[in-house]
């Protein structure tokens, strides 16, 4: 054999070994990077417990809801670092004894919704039928009543053919805040209220209240606001059933007019039914991915048990809201 050829064996052994030490490596980190994928499993949250509003602060998360069967004497809240090891803290208001008048129903203290404006956090809360609004210097408060005289903010008998139920605030970007609420009686009906708050987030003139029912609606509202389009979404159908479901429609204004969005229901039940009558959700960004978080009924059989879930929100090239697909989770957005 001679020298040339035993020179280009020994090259091409060397280079066979190169290309499987750079395989094993490129092995390796792909499953390094495997390893590093955590996911945030459904239920988010272990228990019983509905209607969530989403606070993040101080780079905490705080997770505000009803506590199934059909409410309790508080709420439930959560706190958390990563979105999935949560730790229950109390909170001191609302409470169904803190909350009541003589306009007030069997209803127990029902869907949450919190927001961050004047370096403050508020609250509107369904207590009695009636709803009710709570300030706090933190997430976890202490809170009270954020009128002087510790009135409920809307009366449960302002509309009384609808019920005064699910209220949640916008704050637009010129910085106009906007509460919305309502739902209809006996499981038909539903109506969507809007009215501007001041800039105390508490008071508003009852002469600018507007009902701007959209398509479809039966209650737990929560606008969204892509593109300089405003997207009203809201649960349709029984919360005790299949029938509930996740609808939007798109405006040019706060108040619409609508036209029931493209892909309008984005969320509903599964074929399977490991989704069963998902609604009452709130919507989040993280690292420029959009995300819903919702409850699902969990047992329905002798009384209303649900859980709470996450699933990524999409929009596609034209602005349109993709049909949300139940993944049983979504891959961690927390930063280590």
């Amino acid at each position: 054999m001679n020298k040339n050829k035993v020179a280009f064996l020994i090259l091409g052994s060397i280079f066979l070994l190169g290309l499987t030490v750079i395989g094993c490596k490129q092995k390796k980190e792909d499953l390094a990077v495997k390893a590093e994928i955590v996911k945030i499993e459904n239920p988010v949250i272990k228990g019983h417990f509905a209607d969530p509003s989403l606070i993040k602060n101080d780079g905490k998360y705080y997770v505000y809801a009803t506590i199934d069967p059909w409410g309790g004497d508080e709420l439930a809240v959560f706190e958390s670092e990563d979105f999935i090891n949560w730790e229950r803290k109390k909170i001191n208001w609302p409470t169904l004894e803190a909350c009541q008048t003589e306009l007030s129903t069997s209803s127990r203290v029902w869907a949450p919704g919190v927001i961050k404006a004047n370096n403050k956090f508020y609250m509107y809360v369904s207590v009695g039928s009636e709803i009710w609004v709570g300030v706090s210097e933190n997430p976890l408060g202490p809170w009270k009543n954020a009128k002087a005289d510790n009135s409920p903010l809307i009366k449960g008998d302002m509309f009384p053919e609808y019920h005064m139920i699910d209220a949640e605030a916008f704050i637009d970007d010129d910085g106009t805040a906007y509460l919305y609420w309502g739902s209809g009686l006996n499981w038909k009906n539903g109506h969507c209220f809007i009215v501007p708050l001041n800039s105390d987030m508490v008071s508003f003139d009852e002469k600018n209240i507007k009902d701007i029912t959209p398509p479809h609606y039966f209650e737990a509202p929560f606008m969204l606001k892509k593109n300089n389009k405003y997207f009203l979404m809201y649960s349709e159908g029984k919360c005790i059933d299949e029938t509930y479901m996740v609808r939007y429609s798109v405006g040019d204004t706060p108040y619409g007019p609508w036209t029931e969005g493209e892909n309008s229901p984005v969320l509903s039940t599964s074929k399977d039914a490991t989704t069963l009558g998902p609604g009452h959700h709130t919507v989040f960004t993280e690292n420029n991915q959009d995300y819903i978080l919702y409850h699902r009924i969990k047992d329905n059989d002798d009384t209303l048990l649900r859980e709470i879930a996450i699933d990524s929100l999409n929009f596609d090239s034209k602005g349109n809201k993709l049909t949300v697909i139940p993944q049983e989770g979504v891959t961690s957005f927390s930063k280590k």
